[in-house]
């Protein structure tokens, strides 16, 4: 569940630009997608949200080649410099894992990650 102050902005994100498919739509506005057996949904509320972590990751085959297409779909990846986390063009190497973090249009920090 990921809160959002315009559920019309947050649906072209979702849909356009990472390409979920909605598969409910509730009377109070909020809206349910499937992917890959997880349900992930957007509902409205006021205020945007204030979280400072990753709060949906999805996990893809080949990071690169979805960074690209997100990219094309007008996605941009947020850069990181911190102890244990940096970023270089978006993405994190961390051992064997990659990953790449972006936001919706209220701040919700969302990932990709590839193992």
């Amino acid at each position: 569940m990921l809160p959002v102050t315009d559920v019309t902005r947050a649906r072209d994100f979702y849909e356009n630009k990472l390409g979920l498919e909605p598969k409910q739509t509730l009377a109070n506005g909020e809206v349910v997608y499937e992917t890959d057996g997880s349900t992930v949904a957007i509902y409205p509320r006021p205020t945007p949200p204030k979280a400072d972590h990753t709060e949906l990751s999805f996990e893809v085959k080949d990071i690169e080649t979805e960074m690209a297409e997100l990219r094309r779909r007008g996605v941009r990846f947020e850069e990181y410099d911190m102890p244990g986390l940096k970023t270089e063009n978006g993405l994190c190497r961390i051992e064997s894992q990659k990953a790449a973090w972006m936001k919706d249009p209220d701040g919700n920090i969302l990932c990709i990650h590839q193992s």
